[in-house]
């Protein structure tokens, strides 16, 4: 997970990070990104853009 989190600080992922995207690149299934994700939301490293459903994305929280 710390690599998908330092590339998120890097900015390598512009308009923020869908799970779908998390998924391929930490090379886990659907439901890890989604807990991946949902756990860095809940520790607000991470915040959710608008949008909702399969087009969620999250950038890094904002300080």
């Amino acid at each position: 997970m710390s690599r998908i989190r330092h590339r998120l600080l890097d900015g390598d992922f512009a308009h923020g990070i869908s799970a779908s995207q998390y998924q391929s690149v930490a090379r886990v299934s659907k439901a890890t990104a989604t807990r991946h994700l949902a756990d860095l939301l809940d520790k607000g490293v991470v915040e959710r853009l608008p949008g909702g459903g399969r087009s969620t994305r999250y950038r890094p929280a904002r300080a």
